[in-house]
């Protein structure tokens, strides 16, 4: 899906997933050793469970390979700890070997196999392997290209809160696709975005401000998100701070600019 507003969705991201909660005894003895930074004590540990069929234990265990913790970097190792995790059905090693697949990263590059573990995540609530899924299906990688099933999962991870959902939450109802096409909701997601620091997002709310979408035309709080996303280091909101700018007295400028600066320092965000 290519936005109206002329902007492009964020890439999938390929971050992995590291925090989850620990059971007593030796899982947890093994986590307290990573955090102190005693990675030998941690990987010995670790590698007892993980040898012993201990999903949480072969997450972490491939954690440490993929951040080469204690031990070389080491992607293959990394993929194949976390491949015997997910097998067992623990969500974070789902979305992590789903990461590598897209990445090809210790494993060949595999958009089917992407969404195949994404999906498994995504099915246990993870909210970033739903927003993945949602770009996934928006794309036709892996899956087919599919409006409502994108829809469904940028939906779900929105609801959770997660910023690059909701800010393509809000960019599918701009366009109309698979819903009617409502500006009043898109401004509502991509607020909820722009509130959380998504850079991507503020910009688009700036247009929304410029082009009187979902709220009235204003040109002052077009240029203070548009100026916010600029600090954030988005080129194209620093353009489009321009072309805002030409419709704006100096006055309106500078105090754009000040509830700009004002944001940053007080995080009290324009509305």
């Amino acid at each position: 899906m290519k936005p109206a507003l002329k902007y492009t969705f964020a890439a999938v991201i390929l971050l992995l997933s590291f925090a989850a909660p620990v059971a007593a005894g030796p899982l947890e003895d093994a986590t307290a050793a990573d955090d102190r930074g005693d990675y030998a004590t941690a990987l010995r540990l670790l590698r007892e469970l993980a040898d012993q069929g201990n999903a949480r234990a072969q997450f972490k265990l491939g954690g440490m390979y993929d951040d080469g913790r204690g031990v070389a970097q080491n992607d293959a190792e990394a993929a194949k700890w976390f491949g015997k995790a997910a097998e067992q059905g623990d969500a974070d090693a789902q979305y992590n070997l789903g990461v590598l697949y897209f990445a090809g990263q210790g494993v060949a590059r595999n958009d089917v196999e992407a969404a195949k573990w994404f999906r498994k995540a995504a099915e246990q609530g993870e909210a970033v392997a739903q927003y993945n899924l949602g770009v996934m299906h928006d794309d036709g990688r892996g899956v087919a290209q599919n409006d409502a099933e994108a829809l469904k999962w940028y939906r779900l991870a929105a609801e959770q809160g997660y910023a690059l959902a909701q800010n393509n939450l809000g960019l599918v109802y701009v366009n109309g696709k698979a819903v009617p096409q409502d500006y009043a909701e898109a401004v509502k997601w991509i607020r909820k975005a722009a509130e959380q620091g998504d850079a991507e997002a503020q910009s688009h709310l700036g247009a929304m401000y410029a082009q009187g979408h979902g709220v009235q035309r204003d040109y002052i709080r077009a240029y203070t998100w548009f100026n916010l996303a600029a600090m954030a280091g988005s080129q194209r909101a620093v353009n489009n701070r321009d072309i805002a700018a030409q419709h704006m007295t100096p006055a309106e400028i500078a105090e754009a600019q000040k509830l700009a600066r004002e944001s940053k320092t007080n995080k009290q965000l324009p509305q």
